[in-house]
C-alpha cells in the first residue's frame, strides 16, 4: 500500500521501471524497511532581546528545558523532539515548542541539519535545528517531557586555539540564570571547511563525551553545538 493516496504528481514519464512496474505496482510492493529508518526530530532556539535586536552586542536569552527522560536526564536542552510521520518539519518544530514551554506563534527559519551517527544513544536520529527571535517579556511553562524552562542569559566569547593556529576556533558559550545559581558551558570548536562553495562553517563540539566530558557542564547531548551555530548566524547577520 503506498504512502501517499495521491501519487499523480510522481508518475514522471509514466513508463514503467526495468522489472516492468508502474508507479502504482512498485510502491504497492515497495518495502519501506529495506533500508534501516532514522528518526527525525527538531530542535529550536528561541533567542530573546529586551529591545529589537539590531546590533550584535545586545543582551540575550536563550530558552532551555530541563530533560526529564533519557537520554541526558537532568541536563538542560533546547526545546525539541520527534516529528511524526505525517508532520512537516515546521509543523513539529511549532508543535513541539509549544508543548515543552507554552511559547507558540513564533515565525521559525530553519537553519540545519545534524546527522552524526552517535548523536543519540536510542537510535539513528536527525535533527533540524530552528531558529526563533522575540522582544520583551514572554512567559515560558514546562509540559510534555520536560522537567522545567527557563530563559538563560547568553554569554559567548572566543578563546585561544590550543595550537595557534587560524584553521580552528574554540568558542566558550555560558548559559546563565543568578536567582537559581545555574550556569550552564560548553567548549566549542568551529573548523572552516574552506570549500569555496560553502559559506557556512562546519562546527563540532568539543569534550562532550569521552575523556574530557567534564568540559560540557549541563548541556545536553550536541545542543552547545546547535546553539552556537545559530549565535554565530546572528551574529554575522548583524554585523553585515
Amino acid at each position: 500500500m503506498a504512502f501517499l493516496e495521491h501519487v499523480d504528481r510522481f508518475m514522471g514519464t509514466g513508463q514503467k521501471n526495468k522489472a516492468g512496474q508502474e508507479l502504482r505496482d512498485f510502491l504497492n510492493k515497495y518495502d519501506p524497511k529495506k533500508y534501516d529508518c532514522p528518526s527525525n526530530t527538531t530542535d529550536i532556539i528561541v533567542v530573546r532581546c529586551k529591545e529589537k535586536l539590531v546590533r550584535w552586542g545586545q543582551p540575550l536569552k536563550l530558552l532551555m528545558v530541563k530533560r526529564s527522560n533519557h537520554p541526558s536526564i537532568g541536563f538542560w536542552a533546547l526545546p525539541g523532539g520527534f516529528v511524526e510521520l505525517r508532520e512537516d518539519l515546521y509543523e513539529g518544530a511549532k508543535r513541539e515548542l509549544e508543548e515543552e514551554t507554552g511559547v507558540k506563534g513564533l515565525p521559525l527559519k530553519q537553519l540545519t541539519t545534524w546527522g552524526k551517527y552517535d548523536r543519540d544513544p536510542r537510535w539513528r536520529v536527525i535533527t533540524t535545528s530552528f531558529l526563533a527571535l522575540v522582544e520583551g517579556d514572554i512567559p515560558v511553562k514546562a509540559g510534555d517531557d520536560a522537567a522545567d524552562a527557563a530563559w538563560l542569559d547568553v554569554k559567548l566569547e572566543k578563546a585561544e586555539t590550543e595550537d595557534g593556529t587560524l584553521k580552528d576556533e574554540i568558542w566558550l558559550l555560558k548559559l546563565l540564570q543568578k536567582e537559581r545559581d545555574l550556569e550552564l558551558s560548553a567548549k566549542i570548536r568551529v573548523r572552516r571547511t574552506g570549500h569555496p562553495l560553502v559559506s557556512q562553517e562546519d562546527y563540532e563540539i568539543v569534550s562532550c563525551f569521552g575523556r574530557e566530558r567534564t568540559e560540557k557542564s549541563g548541556i545536553a547531548v550536541d545542543h552547545g553545538c546547535l546553539i552556537l551555530q545559530a549565535l554565530l548566524y546572528l551574529k554575522s547577520e548583524l554585523e553585515s
